[in-house]
């Protein structure tokens, strides 16, 4: 199996994130090292009823259950249609992904350079690699089109 790039795993990203319904339109990804696809999720407050419903907490928690070495996603990939926010940020940390890929910056709540810089903290015990703005313009296309039709 070929390794799948960062612009394939962002349109995986894009794809799921479009099931969003009438939640925030954000997708995740994560793939095992050999580019295996452990598990895909969009946001799911609204749906949920629940704050931590986000795309990246839900895909870690899949990706959880059934990577080999269990709650460590250490060698995955993590792609997201847009920069994850504190919360997010910390829980991927906290999994030891070693990548993390994203679309559109946000910064408003972006945490892994925007607004802060979680992932990059010297005082944590693991920094994942970063690379930002990956299909960016698809990826913010579909947030502006969401805030469309919802605002007049």
């Amino acid at each position: 199996m070929s390794l799948p790039s960062d612009a394939d795993l962002v349109h995986k990203a894009l794809e799921v994130a479009r099931l969003s319904g009438a939640d925030l339109p954000v997708g995740a990804v994560i793939v095992d090292e050999d580019g295996a696809e452990l598990a895909r999720a969009c946001n799911g407050r609204e749906r949920l009823g629940d704050p931590t419903a986000h795309a990246e907490i839900l895909a870690l928690r899949s990706a959880a259950a059934r990577h080999d070495d269990g709650w460590r996603l250490t060698g995955c990939t993590l792609a997201v249609t847009v920069e994850p926010c504190t919360m997010c940020a910390g829980a991927l940390v906290l999994a030891r992904v070693s990548r993390v890929v994203f679309g559109v910056w946000e910064p408003k709540t972006g945490a892994i350079g925007s607004l802060w810089d979680v992932v990059r903290d010297r005082r944590l015990n693991h920094r994942p690699e970063v690379v930002g703005g990956v299909l960016a313009e698809d990826c913010a296309r579909l947030l502006e089109e969401f805030f469309a039709q919802r605002r007049p």
